[in-house]
């Protein structure tokens, strides 16, 4: 699978750089007043489609080499996989290049392509750990299938929430896929450990031009790739492996979905459309309020330098979820409690740094 990493690192490392040189202008059109814009100058958010086409060369390729990468999976699946994500990540990239697609239409995009997964694949959530649930989604096939619809179309809008700062959201997919590929070995799923491994080497083609240096972003259509094939990948290995707990991929994921859960509720409460973009995520307060001035010759550089070391506190927060999820992946009532030991961290944390109570040993 090494040979995989290393086709999907370079053709995405090269088509990002493509993509960077060559889409500065559209880069004027993304307002200088925009409330999660933590940057200066116009800087192209088309990574995400950099990250398509390494992924997918890769998917391609062991596709047509089942018998020299030794991952048995067929070309065809491969490339109609791809074809039901795309009508969701090109939406992405509209957006990132145009800025005129409401979240509204983005939202039904990734439902869309979701179900075609869902369809093409076969996919449903038959597991939940809940024995009530668990026995309704039995009784009644189409409500697995639905779950599973709201998983993949939704996990994509969550990345592109916590993808806020040079590296971030791409780390995270990175520990994600890291983990994701560990189990998969673990039951003996070759063919979803070369899914997410390809995602994880595309992934890397990005972050050497966007970390530090921030010279391009993946945008939405990066994190709606990141999102969908996390999620059918965590779909597949809970519906397919019954020694997985359904807990494994929650926990996993629990930064991005919990962030996007207490996002809605935080503007319900205020009487905001969830769809309001604002400055009042976890990792925009990190960055106000923990993260201290950066000495540097001009305020582009001291925004670059504030931006860089605002990443590694999250990248910390979501390796204290990935380690746990990975070391008890089969254990269902573990996984609950570190999910429920998150959430209480998060709230803890998010209501001492908006009441200024941040301890001193926290502040670099």
């Amino acid at each position: 699978m090494i040979a995989l990493i290393v086709i999907s690192f370079l053709v995405s490392a090269f088509a990002v750089q493509v993509f960077m040189r060559r889409a500065r202008r559209h880069a004027r059109l993304y307002a200088a007043d925009m409330p999660q814009r933590f940057h200066k100058g116009h800087v192209p958010r088309l990574g995400g489609a950099g990250i398509m086409l390494g992924m997918g060369t890769a998917w391609l390729v062991a596709g047509l080499g089942t018998e020299v990468f030794n991952v048995d999976w067929p070309f065809k699946a491969a490339a109609i996989a791809l074809a039901c994500m795309t009508p969701a990540v090109l939406g992405g990239i509209v957006e990132d290049v145009t800025q005129r697609v409401s979240v509204r239409y983005r939202l039904g995009l990734t439902i869309g392509s979701a179900l075609l997964l869902c369809w093409v694949l076969g996919l449903g959530v038959s597991r939940t750990g809940v024995d009530v649930v668990d026995r309704a989604l039995v009784a009644w096939p189409y409500m697995a299938v639905l779950f599973a619809a709201i998983a993949i179309g939704g996990l994509p809008h969550a990345f592109n929430i916590i993808d806020g700062y040079n590296g971030l959201a791409g780390t995270v997919a990175v520990l994600v896929c890291l983990a994701i590929s560990h189990v998969a070995l673990q039951v003996g799923d070759r063919q979803l450990a070369a899914m997410v491994i390809c995602l994880m080497g595309a992934t890397l083609g990005f972050l050497i031009w966007n970390y530090p240096r921030g010279k391009i972003f993946a945008g939405d259509g990066g994190a709606y790739v990141w999102g969908m094939v996390i999620a059918v990948a965590c779909v597949s290995l809970v519906q397919r492996h019954p020694t997985v707990s359904p807990w494994f991929p929650m926990l996993l994921l629990i930064y991005p979905v919990w962030e996007t859960m207490f996002s809605i509720y935080r503007k319900l409460a205020r009487g905001q459309s969830p769809g309001m973009a604002d400055a009042l995520h976890f990792h925009q307060l990190i960055f106000r309020r923990i993260v201290r001035v950066a000495f540097a010759d001009d305020e582009a550089r001291q925004l670059l330098a504030r931006n860089n070391r605002t990443s590694p506190y999250l990248w910390i927060f979501a390796a204290a979820t990935v380690v746990p999820a990975v070391l008890f992946w089969n254990r269902t009532w573990v996984l609950v409690v570190f999910c429920a030991l998150f959430v209480a961290t998060y709230v803890a944390a998010y209501l001492m740094i908006v009441r200024f109570k941040v301890p001193r040993w926290l502040r670099p």
